[in-house]
């Protein structure tokens, strides 16, 4: 019977991303490679319990809403990921992963949009990014830039131009919490006409960041 480590499924407002503040069902999966320096969800790290799928799809099945999205840690460091990924569009969910882009993302079900963290400097692990992943993205893709500096910002803008990325999918830029103004970020997009969706972590300014919101 197929199972994967779940640190914790739980239901609340999608934060960001093109489903930002619609309800959605959050499946946590426990673990990640990434020490990002800003990482909100250490607790990911190593925390969780052995679930089932069928388990999975009860827990959620409590839910009304069609909105899943999977995230982490970084969940395909978990190799059934991919299946649970497959099983939950099969059911007629709408669903988004959200991977940090540094594991192949070459056989996640085509139906799932990836949200695609590419890691700028700041984050202390761009060194992991997998550009080779950029090859599988489509127009239902969106690729996420966390912002921490103006230095930050410049070298995302270089690698839009440098991959063409504004011809691949939607692109996000979002200011880290805590260490930039957001008004600075959407100033520079705006001075720049940057073709990018600035955006703030919603569930940051509503719940302070508690678990499970």
């Amino acid at each position: 019977m197929a199972t994967l480590r779940i640190n914790e499924i739980f239901f609340s407002l999608q934060g960001e991303s093109r489903t930002v503040g619609l309800p959605t069902v959050f499946i946590r999966l426990t673990g990640c490679p990434l020490r990002c320096h800003y990482c909100d969800t250490e607790y990911a790290f190593y925390e969780g319990e052995s679930l089932s799928f069928e388990q999975i799809i009860e827990q959620i099945s409590h839910y009304q809403t069609r909105y899943i999205t999977v995230t982490g840690g970084e969940p395909l460091a978990q190799a059934n990921c991919i299946q649970l990924l497959t099983l939950l569009c099969d059911k007629g969910y709408e669903v988004s992963l959200e991977t940090s882009g540094a594991i192949d993302v070459s056989l996640v079900d085509k139906r799932v949009s990836k949200v695609m963290d590419l890691k700028t400097p700041d984050s202390g692990e761009a060194d992991k990014n997998l550009w080779s992943n950029l090859d599988y993205l489509t127009p239902n893709d969106q690729i996420k830039f966390v912002i921490c500096s103006r230095d930050d910002y410049d070298w995302a803008k270089t690698m839009i131009d440098i991959h063409g990325l504004n011809q691949r999918c939607e692109l996000l830029f979002s200011p880290i919490h805590g260490e930039i103004e957001p008004r600075d970020l959407a100033d520079w997009i705006i001075e720049d006409q940057l073709a990018v969706r600035f955006q703030l972590q919603l569930h940051k300014y509503l719940w302070n960041d508690e678990p499970g919101r």
